[in-house]
């Protein structure tokens, strides 16, 4: 691995004197949470101060030395994965909660406060932070606010853009701006809304104001099981047809269920071939109301079983199994590869039988369970990471995936990003005009590129390599691949 600078580490030594160098400390930072690819850093900074941080980047920018920012690396699309021949920093010590205002409904934190971490701290107040990924526990908020993160509750609730009232950032030249605020909205250009999903491309975030939401005094969850997995996935839109909007509205199949049950037994129907997992909360009239029609629905939709939950503590039974389906999955093989993409509702029981055709056609298992709601997909493909040819046939079944959810008028990443993971596919996402245009922003913020190059948006260049791989392999879904 090529060296940096000895003038610029130098430098470094002044402003974080504790920086890691030794290999095997590095490899603990080689990859996040998309660990089919990793590459150690070239060393690793872990700054305490927002003035540090300023200072940090300041100077990667001065050497043109490429730099990564990561927070608790729970992401899954490489976009923290570190630069060989860069700084990678660590924001892990950026961890307060700064301010809570319960009159405004506000919290002001650092970036590396973690997403449940926010709503444990205002409880007692009647509060909570909409925005729940599955990783909640552990997935920091300024990582959050890079892929946009959504959660169970998007659906109704929104991303991590519609619950972020400001941002303090560091820009690549080490300047530190307000985007944003503390109210809803604030004048010019809507910055703050352009960085989220930047996926640390455009500047390091230091300090993150959140939109708190009071407690709904009504909450109802629903299990319903069927025996037909297009069922299933019909009933979805006809429950958002129908006028209902949930706060979550999940599926799982049957072995997305099986998995998730042997894990945590929350009670799941284990002989269904999906199931859906329904919260509606509001006041006592709001939810009952919307109870009746919800029933009413799963019914004619073929739900062989129903189960109500009420109380907090079966509530959270429910929801248990779904929040860990990732690591109960990874019981049952020795990898797998969570897929990211979306479509449109409509589409969900067709898809899903592609998914399965595809599974066959590659020779490899998957489980699927995802935000049914917002048609937010995450194929889990099962696979063995110590056999190359099982690698090579996930990274082709999961790139298949996010092509069809092209096919169907989605978009090749809901929540997790696009990192390193799916910068192949924006190929075909994208035409070549767009993919100028992003590269423009990207260089009005970062004219040296220094911030997590290599990642998001890929070069015209790439994407004819693509093209030519495509081609050559007999593709002809996407010929527009050809104008690269």
């Amino acid at each position: 691995m090529p060296a940096l600078p000895a003038g610029f580490i130098k430098a470094l030594g002044r402003i974080s004197p504790s920086a890691i160098t030794d290999p095997d400390r590095l490899a603990v930072y080689e990859a996040d949470g998309l660990t089919i690819v990793r590459q150690r850093p070239g060393l690793v900074v872990i700054p305490e101060t927002t003035a540090e941080v300023c200072a940090l980047v300041r100077l990667c920018n001065e050497w043109s030395v490429p730099l990564v920012a990561r927070g608790a690396g729970t992401g899954l699309s490489g976009g923290a994965m570190p630069h060989a021949e860069g700084v990678l920093m660590v924001m892990a010590r950026f961890n307060q909660i700064l301010a809570v205002d319960d009159r405004a409904m506000t919290a002001v934190v650092q970036p590396g406060v973690t997403n449940l971490g926010v709503s444990e701290a205002v409880s007692h107040l009647g509060l909570y932070y909409a925005p729940d990924p599955s990783s909640q526990l552990a997935c920091t908020l300024g990582g959050n606010v890079a892929e946009n993160a959504g959660g169970v509750h998007c659906l109704k609730y929104g991303l991590t853009v519609h619950n972020v009232l400001g941002l303090k950032v560091v820009l690549p030249d080490g300047e530190l701006v307000t985007l944003g605020g503390d109210n809803l909205d604030s004048p010019g250009l809507d910055l703050l809304a352009l960085m989220h999903g930047s996926e640390g491309m455009l500047g390091v975030i230091v300090e993150v104001t959140l939109r708190l939401l009071p407690r709904p005094s009504q909450v109802r969850v629903l299990l319903a099981a069927f025996d037909d997995i297009s069922r299933a996935a019909n009933t979805v839109g006809a429950i958002i047809g129908a006028g209902i909007l949930p706060a979550g509205l999940e599926m799982m199949d049957g072995p997305a269920i099986r998995a998730a049950e042997d894990f945590v037994q929350a009670g799941y129907p284990v002989d269904a071939a999906a199931m859906l997992l329904i919260e509606l909360d509001g006041d006592e009239d709001e939810v009952a109301a919307a109870l009746g029609q919800t029933l009413a629905v799963l019914e004619a939709g073929g739900a062989r079983e129903v189960v109500t939950a009420s109380s907090q503590a079966d509530r959270a039974r429910l929801w248990a199994g779904r929040k860990a389906a990732f690591p109960a999955v990874g019981r049952i093989s020795p990898d797998y590869y969570c897929m990211d993409g979306t479509i449109p509702r409509a589409e969900l029981a067709g898809v899903l039988a592609r998914i399965s055709e595809l599974s066959n056609q590659h020779g490899l298992a998957v489980a699927n369970v995802f935000h049914a709601g917002d048609g937010n997909l995450h194929p889990l493909i099962l696979f063995d990471g110590s056999r190359a040819e099982e690698v090579a046939a996930a990274l082709a079944f999961g790139s298949d995936i996010l092509q069809l959810c092209i096919e169907k008028g989605g978009t090749i990443t809901g929540e997790h990003g696009v990192g390193v993971e799916k910068i192949n596919e924006m190929c075909v996402q994208f035409n070549t005009s767009e993919l100028t245009l992003f590269h423009g922003v990207k260089a009005a913020f970062d004219c040296r590129g220094i911030l997590n190059p290599g990642k998001g948006i890929p070069t015209l260049s790439r994407c004819a390599e693509f093209g030519a791989m495509r081609m050559k392999a007999g593709e002809e879904r996407f010929p527009e691949l050809e104008r690269f």
